[in-house]
């Protein structure tokens, strides 16, 4: 169905069912409990699991497919993000042409990024692709302030009149989709439980999904299995008489283009945008979202990027106060050593904890989270298979 194999059908689904469902999948814990802190099913954060799950889903591409590793992957992010805020402030504030304008300078900058740097393969690739990143970065710092409004960045003023819109005098103007606000929410309450049901996240799923059903299409087709011929021994190929280039920078042309769009959600869901996303921090975090998840695997990248935003936004906000809240039943001096022993792994030392199990899983778990799950998943299924074979011997006389 819809073009898919019947295994990729099926993961689409399961993509689609903890997409769609997030708001009460995200929430186990009743509000005002002690586990409360771990809930995860609030807008914002929702927003951002499935935006960075785009960006991830989209270098994933060039990554997982042909090998060629890029460290400047978030100035695309930055492109579009600046092709969309300018759209909303220039001409409509309705979400999807600001999304398409985004998407489209990220395409046309990949376009040139791409030609030069896939010149060179391997760790000379990387560099350059670092280094046009940081050229961006401090473009638009700080040469380009007029059009990016240099540290303090982009956003709506009050005096910004877009040609296809309605505004009055003093109105500041919102994100929308035909009218509708990206900001609206519902609530509904359950019990002890409070789930949010944001018009912004649903719109943004509903692009992540897209970009996801998108990208299974490319592994499955034969431009993915050329780019998996390139990461496998580009030399072999070139000797066949097969031109890689075209491929490669398609390749790369694409994974910006996701970027681009990722960029352009970013601008729609908050309507802001600063030179900060091009900085190599943000290149690296998408490169950590990958290899975490799982680099070449279909979903090991969303994976990876609801992971790391998870642990950003809920286990760095873990203070001291809530570890004095949740141990308080030992005795005081069992309590200050236990406390004096998590303190340095949450709150603001995340990265720690998160540098940890970034360890752990290339050292143990090659294929990242998707190969955890593969691996056990092969051993429950061993038990039931043995536990079967156990009750066949049983139940079945010996000749």
């Amino acid at each position: 169905m819809f073009g898919l194999d019947n295994k990729d059908f099926k993961l689409f689904m399961i993509v689609v069912g903890l997409t769609m469902l997030a708001p009460f999948i995200l929430n186990p814990f009743p509000e005002g409990s002690g586990l409360a802190q771990f809930n995860a099913g609030y807008p914002d954060l929702m927003q951002r699991f499935v935006i960075f799950g785009i960006f991830a889903i989209g270098f994933n591409i060039l990554f997982g497919l042909t090998g060629y590793l890029s460290f400047g992957h978030a100035a695309f992010l930055g492109i579009g993000s600046y092709g969309a805020m300018w759209t909303m402030k220039l001409i409509t504030l309705n979400v999807i042409p600001a999304i398409l304008v985004g998407v489209f300078f990220a395409g046309l900058f990949a376009i040139a990024v791409g030609y030069i740097s896939l010149r060179r393969s391997g760790i000379y690739f990387s560099i350059l692709t670092l280094a046009f990143a940081q050229m961006s970065y401090a473009l638009a710092y700080s040469v380009l302030t007029p059009i990016t409004g240099g540290e303090t960045g982009l956003q709506i003023k009050p005096t910004d009149r877009p040609i296809l819109s309605s505004l009055e005098d003093g109105e500041i103007g919102r994100a929308s989709l035909f009218g509708m606000d990206m900001r609206a929410s519902f609530e509904l309450e359950v019990g002890s439980w409070l789930f949010t049901f944001n018009s912004g996240y649903y719109i943004a799923a509903v692009v992540m999904l897209i970009a996801f059903y998108l990208s299974i299409r490319i592994f499955r087709s034969p431009f993915g299995m050329m780019l998996r011929a390139v990461k496998s021994n580009q030399q072999r190929m070139n000797y066949t008489g097969l031109n890689s280039k075209p491929y490669t920078l398609a390749a790369f042309v694409i994974s910006g283009m996701y970027a681009g769009l990722a960029g352009g959600l970013m601008v729609a869901m908050d309507t802001q945008v600063g030179p900060e996303r091009m900085f190599w921090t943000a290149s690296g975090e998408v490169v950590l979202m990958t290899i975490l998840g799982g680099a070449g695997t279909l979903i090991g990248p969303v994976l990876g990027a609801g992971m790391i935003k998870y642990m950003e936004n809920i286990i760095s906000k873990i203070n001291s106060n809530i570890l004095h809240e949740w141990f308080y039943w030992m005795p005081d001096g069992m309590e200050d050593f236990v406390i004096a022993i998590i303190y340095p792994f949450i709150g603001k030392g995340w990265h720690l904890t998160l540098g940890i199990i970034f360890m752990l899983v290339v050292i143990f778990l090659p294929g990242g989270l998707v190969e955890g799950g593969q691996r056990i998943r092969k051993l429950f299924s061993k038990k039931a298979s043995t536990g079967g074979d156990d009750k066949a011997t049983q139940s079945t006389p010996a000749e």
